[in-house]
Parts: C-alpha cells; sequence; structure tokens
C-alpha cells in the first residue's frame, strides 16, 4: 500500500515501511503506475491527481461536517487517530487541536519556528537568536535567547496544559517540542495512521 502525504514543497510517501518525499516542483505523479492513496492540502496538485484513475483522494471519504470549511485536510487526518488528545503538528506552521471523546472541540494555529524566527530578526539583527528549548518556563528569562524563546513558547505551553489531556507531537520539529512537553507522545507518521484508519472503514482495500 502506498500512501502520500501532499504539502505545498513535497510529496510525502510511506511505502509500506520506507518513508521517504519528492519536491513538488519536479516529481511527475505519473511515473507511478500502481494504487496511491493521498491527501493534499496544495489545490493545484490535487486538481491534477484528480485525471489520474491511480490516485484516490483519501478526503473524499472524510465527512467535514464535523470540522470546519476551510481546515487542513492533514490536520483532519491526524484526528483519525484519537479520541482524548491535544495533537501538536509543529510544522511551518504549528497547529494545535483538540480531541474529546472522538469530537473534535477546536484548535488554533501558530507561527512554526522558522517564521517566528524571522518575526524577530526582522525587528532588530540584535533579536536574531535560535530557539533554546532547553529553558526554563517557571523562570522568568534574563538573557536575550531565553526570553525570545520563552516569548514564542510560553503562551503555547500554558495553552496546551490547560486541557490536562495527553499531548502528541507530529511534524519536523516534533523532537524540539518534546523538550518543552516532556511526557508528549511523539508520533512522526501520525497523519499516515489516519489514513490507515480511513482505508480500513471505507473498506477501500
Amino acid at each position: 500500500m502506498i500512501l502520500c502525504d501532499i504539502g505545498n514543497t513535497s510529496y510525502h510517501f510511506l511505502d509500506g515501511t520506507t518513508s521517504y518525499k519528492k519536491d513538488t516542483k519536479n516529481f511527475n505523479p505519473q511515473d507511478i503506475k500502481e494504487k496511491v492513496y493521498f491527501i493534499s492540502v496544495n489545490a493545484a496538485i490535487k486538481e491534477k491527481l484528480n485525471s489520474l484513475e491511480n490516485w484516490i483522494d483519501l478526503s473524499a471519504f472524510i465527512d467535514m461536517k464535523e470540522y470546519y470549511e476551510t481546515m487542513g485536510i492533514d490536520r483532519v487526518f491526524a484526528l483519525q487517530t484519537s479520541q482524548n488528545a491535544v495533537i501538536i503538528d509543529a510544522g511551518s506552521a504549528i497547529t494545535v487541536d483538540i480531541l474529546k471523546e472522538g469530537m473534535f472541540m477546536g484548535g488554533f494555529i501558530y507561527p512554526g519556528m522558522k517564521a517566528m524566527s524571522k518575526t524577530y530578526a526582522n525587528i532588530s539583527p540584535a533579536l536574531e537568536y535560535s530557539f533554546n528549548f532547553d529553558v526554563d518556563l517557571d523562570i522568568m528569562p534574563k538573557n536575550s535567547q531565553d526570553a525570545i524563546t520563552y516569548g514564542f513558547v510560553k503562551t503555547l505551553y500554558s495553552e496546551v496544559i490547560s486541557h490536562n489531556m495527553p499531548v502528541i507531537l507530529t511534524g519536523g520539529d516534533a523532537l524540539e517540542f518534546k523538550k518543552v512537553f516532556k511526557d508528549a507522545k511523539v508520533d512522526e507518521e501520525l497523519i499516515f495512521s489516519g489514513m490507515k484508519k480511513i482505508i480500513t472503514k471505507a473498506k477501500l482495500c
């Protein structure tokens, strides 16, 4: 079974147990002849794939009334995997979604690490620091690097722990945020797990 999670810059494949990525600018999906189950936040690529019979769009098997119209399909599929959890996808943007008894309770979107780092640097070159995820969030910082990290992380951390629920981390920066959410579970294939669940539920294979 080949699964594919398509973003704005890459096709992320899971073929059995092998995970790999292809650049959206130079990859030709017609090169794959096997059946591919996919989701896509990239509208242009999604439209192109609709003409390929072997590419199956799993978003067609989701009832979006349970979510909201403009919600990213990657977030929706991550939510298929749990019943009670705060799911954090730490990528180019950081999305935080709440599940209680299998119901989507809402969520929010926060700037990702690179976006937030550029924001500080644009304010002043003196604020161009990498984030220190080992910062102690219980102590008010006394140096610039920790002050920037605290400002970025503390609000996110406080909101997440206020729900007093298990935390699941996924996305490219999940391991960095694991340093902050020490009891969190990291699942780098969370979206693929959600895709597998929908495939089984819809009896597609």
